[in-house]
């Protein structure tokens, strides 16, 4: 393999704001610590963590890059001390704890995956952030059974779209939400079963009709604001409620009673603050469990659109529209 650059184009942002914020610059080669992979990146996904940040919201952990980017595919460049599992040369779809904007990224070798055979580049890149989100959140916290009804906000975002996939793939019934006709139908198409249009009905009504007033057994939400209570209210007996985000606002005034009276549970988790030691726990539950799921047809990824990398400023700008359906994706290299 030729010898590595000394320096690499990235996306910097001179301060927080707008997307025009962010523009192509240079940096140093990032150096793999012990039990980290130095990949050289193909593609980079763009996610709403991405945008938070460059907003001035969500500051990277102190021990992670500064660089924007949580998902990447490329080639092993380098190996650090210790790591056996990969080699110099290949192919790889990351999760990282930031720097996926770059032409080189460093992340530990245990974060990684092989892209599932048959995928290109562009859409091993697409299924990192997404999947170990959904897998952990509705799968290890949530604890979706077969024959369960789930229901999952935001259905055509890259996680909803995760979400009904996997959640169809391992028996359940799922219910989403969406903000147009366009959306609803590829949801449906994506293996949906109900589909609410949030704009023309009110999803807790539609649930309580779907499921004749038993309500749901699991909700994802990324909404908050006053979803909160009214997904409360949309739980059957012993339901589970698991919140990753708050487009909506965090703080909010919601009945806690259904807790009680149905004995539900209410949790949540952040994949970025999350300890590296359950993010490998995670990526070995999908390479062994979800993967293979790739092979046979059973998931497939859904990429809207793709933008190089000096036009990210407008691929943020598609992500803030929320036009899009599906994953936006960077080509980096």
């Amino acid at each position: 393999m030729s010898a590595l650059p000394n320096t690499m184009r990235r996306i910097e942002v001179d301060q927080p704001g707008p997307a025009e914020r962010m523009r192509i610059g240079h940096a140093p080669l990032p150096s793999p610590k012990p039990g980290e992979l130095l990949i050289e990146v193909a593609y980079a996904g763009v996610n709403r963590p991405d945008v938070i940040q460059r907003s001035g919201n969500y500051p990277p952990p102190p021990d992670a890059s500064p660089i924007l980017g949580l998902e990447i595919a490329g080639t092993v460049a380098a190996l650090g001390d210790g790591v056996t599992s990969w080699r110099v040369g290949d192919a790889v779809c990351a999760l990282t704890p930031g720097g996926g904007y770059a032409e080189y990224c460093t992340t530990p070798a245990t974060w990684a995956l092989p892209p599932p055979p048959g995928l290109s580049m562009r859409d091993a890149a697409s299924l990192p952030e997404n999947y170990f989100t959904v897998w952990h959140n509705v799968f290890e916290r949530g604890h979706l059974s077969p024959g369960e009804t789930f229901l999952v906000h935001g259905g055509s975002s890259g996680i909803g779209l995760t979400a009904i996939q996997l959640a169809k793939a391992f028996g359940a019934t799922v219910i989403t939400t969406v903000g147009n006709a366009e959306k609803a139908a590829f949801c449906r198409k994506i293996g949906a079963d109900h589909v609410v249009n949030y704009r023309e009905a009110d999803f807790q009504a539609e649930v309580a009709s779907i499921t004749q007033k038993r309500g749901v057994n699991l909700i994802l939400d990324m909404v908050g604001g006053d979803y909160i209570e009214r997904n409360l209210r949309s739980l059957a007996l012993e339901g589970r409620l698991v919140i990753i985000a708050f487009l909506q606002g965090s703080k909010v005034e919601a009945d806690w009673r259904f807790i009680m009276l149905k004995r539900l549970t209410v949790t949540g988790s952040t994949m970025r603050a999350s300890p590296s030691s359950r993010k490998a726990e995670i990526a070995r539950a999908l390479r062994e469990r979800v993967w293979p799921l790739f092979r046979d047809g059973k998931l497939k990824p859904v990429v809207t659109r793709e933008f190089a990398l000096e036009d990210a400023p407008a691929a943020h700008a598609l992500m803030e529209s929320s036009a899009h359906i599906g994953k936006i994706m960077l080509r980096v290299k």
